[in-house]
């Protein structure tokens, strides 16, 4: 996502934006970057918010799967505290259960998520040299999986044609979906929108 080598023709439209890898990198060159915390070393108590970014291929399953992380995620909605998730991050909060009811954190609350047709378009433009690099797990969707952890199939809200990405200037082109403490976006063409949308949850839940 970074160099865009090996997304062949399509990396224009797959590559993280120029503004993005220029942040990665002034981030890669922090202190919390280099020496971050284990999941085990993390407590709800010592923050404000918890995002829930996303990630494709295999290596994000680690984190996708850990009950860690899940329970945490449990412990700021139970707090109330803001929660934001995007693209394979909903999953991770699909999948985080209250132990006294079994229901997902967000049964009862309205979010969107990477969209399977935007899953499988990238799938199928780049499988023949990045084969299933763009399904984290190939026999579910992630727009499937979080559908199925709603209680009401209508609480998945899918948004406008996510054909082009949203900036400072065109925040129209974002889409999110916010309920109550809880923030979901689809991919990272949203993303200007989300944060914004996450920085004024985050004044307000701290002022």
């Amino acid at each position: 996502m970074l160099t865009g080598e090996d997304l062949g023709i399509w990396t224009p439209v797959l590559r993280a934006r120029s503004d993005a890898v220029a942040a990665y990198y002034a981030l890669e060159n922090s202190e919390s970057f280099r020496y971050p915390l284990t999941y085990a070393e993390l407590e709800e108590k010592n923050f404000d918010a918890i995002l829930l970014p996303g990630g494709h291929d295999k290596d994000v399953r680690e984190y996708l799967e850990s009950e860690v992380l899940q329970r945490l995620v449990v412990h700021f909605f139970s707090r109330q505290k803001p929660v934001a998730a995007i693209c394979h991050g909903v999953v991770l909060a699909a999948r985080s259960r209250d132990a006294a009811t079994g229901a997902s954190v967000i049964h009862q609350y309205k979010t969107t998520s990477l969209l399977k047709s935007q899953e499988l378009l990238a799938f199928y433009l780049t499988r023949l040299w990045l084969g299933t690099y763009y399904r984290t797990y190939p026999k579910i969707s992630v727009e499937d999986e979080v559908r199925s952890a709603l209680s009401d199939e209508n609480n998945f809200i899918k948004g406008s044609p996510p054909l082009l990405r949203d900036s400072l200037e065109h925040l129209d082109r974002g889409f999110i979906v916010r309920d109550r403490n809880y923030l979901s976006a689809r991919w990272p063409g949203d993303v200007y929108r989300f944060s914004l949308e996450l920085i004024e949850m985050i004044c307000a839940a701290t002022s």
